[in-house]
């Protein structure tokens, strides 16, 4: 069972780096279009976005399949969108501008779709400093607060890729209408769990009131018994 389990781990590695053979492939035979600087971006970034959506995906399957051993795919199909986003960033500064700093900060100045694109490169990247076990035990509860975020990175991505194809809405809403899906998933099992914890309120507060009643019921009881004791031997001569 572990061999299985080891091999089907390591056949998602492998898997997860088949988009960056084909992009390499396509770089080598010159395939990537009349614009390659440009279809690099956002092949890169197409499959950042794919692997955070999978990300997303896992604790729905999760909840539905009951296989509790998908938390550790998260955690990697999380780390190869950090990777594939990384990758996306080091296009932009290596090729599109050759390291020249004062260009980049113009155009991020100017550029309001790059924003965005820091926005969620920055939770991705905070997401994986954190994904060590080291990490989780470190930051406790603090750790799936700032996990998350990752519905604010998958939105400010879908934004920036937007910006960035300038008004292209077919691919970008497609991705939206998943995240929202997934997003949608985990509110209706949150409100569920709440208004199951919510009926279980009255009943608890019933007990106590039985309880209470059942503790103050004998010393009433005494105390009346305590005040006849007295009248009676108020009336003796």
């Amino acid at each position: 069972m572990v061999l299985r389990f080891n091999s089907l781990r390591s056949l998602t590695i492998v898997a997860c780096l088949i988009p960056l053979l084909w992009i390499l492939i396509d770089i080598a035979f010159n395939h990537l279009g009349a614009n390659p600087i440009q279809a690099l971006h956002i092949r890169l970034g197409d499959w950042s976005l794919r692997f955070l959506w999978l990300t997303l995906a896992i604790t729905p399957i999760q909840t539905m399949t009951k296989w509790r051993g998908m938390a550790n795919y998260r955690q990697l199909l999380g780390l190869y969108a950090f990777f594939y986003a990384t990758l996306h960033v080091l296009t932009y500064l290596l090729v599109d501008h050759a390291l020249i700093w004062r260009i980049i900060g113009i155009d991020i100045i100017e550029s309001t779709y790059i924003w965005f694109g820091l926005l969620a490169y920055s939770i991705v990247f905070l997401l994986a400093l954190s994904s060590p076990k080291w990490a989780k035990k470190r930051m406790g509860k603090t750790w799936k607060k700032l996990h998350r975020f990752i519905y604010i990175a998958a939105v400010a991505a879908i934004i920036h890729y937007y910006w960035q194809l300038k008004g292209n809405l077919a691919e970008p809403l497609f991705y939206l209408i998943i995240v929202v899906l997934l997003l949608g998933f985990r509110l209706a099992v949150w409100f569920k769990n709440y208004q199951f914890n919510k009926m279980l309120i009255p009943t608890g507060q019933r007990v106590l009131s039985v309880q209470a009643k059942q503790v103050v019921m004998p010393e009433s009881i005494r105390a009346r018994q305590a005040i006849l004791q007295k009248s009676r031997l108020n009336r003796k001569p």
